[in-house]
């Protein structure tokens, strides 16, 4: 079954650093783009960064220049290495990815459980 598997979330103290990781399992033919959004409690789930292609790369305001987004095709996964994080930066963050699971089917956007992250001292 395909699947999106978030991985290294938890607890950090403010200016700290994460890495979290998610990993496409299952029969993919394509993987499009991908993406975190991440979501804290009272708003809405919010984009934080996407990757079309290794070097094609968008951040929110919020996190550019602290966040970085990257892929490894060869593993179906997607990485988010996140420094100098704060304590508005707690929520449960996503992975979403969009795949094409057959050749002639359409591309889906599927979305991981979440994992939680933690800012605090």
């Amino acid at each position: 079954q395909v699947q999106l598997v978030e991985s290294g979330g938890g607890l950090v103290q403010p200016g700290g650093s994460l890495r979290l990781s998610c990993a496409a399992s299952g029969s993919i033919f394509r993987i499009a783009n991908m993406g975190w959004y991440r979501q804290a409690p009272g708003n809405q789930r919010e984009l934080v960064a996407t990757i079309i292609s290794s070097s094609t790369t968008n951040y929110a305001d919020s996190v550019k220049g602290r966040f970085t987004i990257s892929r490894d095709n060869a593993k179906n996964t997607v990485y988010l290495q996140m420094t100098s994080l704060k304590p508005e930066d707690t929520a449960v963050y996503y992975c979403n990815a969009d795949l094409q699971v057959q050749a002639r089917g359409p591309t889906t956007r599927y979305w991981g459980q979440g994992t939680q992250v933690t800012v605090s001292s």
